[in-house]
């Protein structure tokens, strides 16, 4: 999921706290590979491990940034064929 902040910089940043919460149980919850702001600032990335854009967006719903109207995502399939991620294996906690 590639976002765009739609709000200044300082104001994406007062949700940041709450946005970094939700990226973290995404990890603890076996969908977030990876995760970072870009350089420049104006968005993000986070690389979800899930089946289908669907369950994407509906992940990504959840995401404060979304909730409050300071970013939008677009979503974006990729199959890792080489690199530190070629033969990325899912892992989801029991």
């Amino acid at each position: 999921m590639i976002s765009q902040y739609l709000k200044p910089l300082a104001e994406v940043d007062e949700a940041r706290e709450d946005h970094l919460n939700f990226v973290a149980d995404l990890e603890k919850r076996g969908f977030s590979v990876t995760a970072g702001r870009q350089d420049p600032p104006l968005g993000g990335i986070i690389l979800l491990d899930v089946d289908t854009e669907a369950e994407a967006q509906a992940l990504i719903a959840d995401d404060p940034y979304v909730q409050r109207g300071l970013a939008s995502y677009t979503a974006t399939g990729w199959i890792p064929t080489r690199g530190a991620l070629a033969g990325y294996q899912r892992v989801r906690p029991a």
